[in-house]
């Protein structure tokens, strides 16, 4: 009878945990951080080339209307990567204010960086070539001035003289 009685309370309080676990879901706004972190991945489609955070709602029906969706989907309880996901979807990743780090998407975090690093050396190389061409195409002449000659001995005579008059 007791083992009855206990199976029966358990069955009641699994029908009802629902009633007496209650939980509030946090509601989000446009001012909430949260919003912020999930429009603000997301490019405005109107052309002002800006995130959707950014975008001023009154020249863009675009963004309001965005705005309002996901506030929506997140007060559903849609965490950042599903919405994120959900629009990559029916937009494409033009969407996204910056690619995702993945994939062929990964070319455009990389490119850049190997384009600059090549061309510093592909210019380092073209200057060192252009140096060693200078070098080697001309030739030092080397040619005595007899004038400066004799003026150096003439100085250095006379420099002599006057050491032997005080020395």
């Amino acid at each position: 009878m007791k083992s009855k009685f206990c199976l029966g309370l358990l069955i009641i309080a699994f029908i009802f945990q629902g009633s007496f676990l209650r939980v509030e879901a946090k509601q989000f706004d446009y001012k909430s951080p949260e919003f912020k972190a999930v429009a603000s991945q997301f490019a405005c489609t109107c052309g002002c080339g800006q995130d959707h955070y950014e975008c001023d709602p009154n020249t863009c029906n675009l963004t309001t209307e965005f705005k309002a969706d996901l506030v929506d989907m997140m007060n559903k309880g849609w965490d950042k990567d599903k919405i994120r996901k959900y629009y990559v979807n029916i937009y494409g990743e033009e969407i996204l204010t910056s690619p995702e780090k993945s994939g062929f998407s990964l070319t455009a975090w990389v490119l850049p960086f190997v384009v600059l690093g090549a061309a510093a050396l592909a210019l380092f190389i073209i200057i060192r070539k252009w140096v060693k061409k200078k070098r080697t195409e001309e030739p030092v002449i080397e040619y005595q001035n007899t004038e400066d000659e004799v003026e150096g001995e003439i100085l250095s005579s006379m420099i002599d003289e006057e050491r032997k008059k005080y020395l």
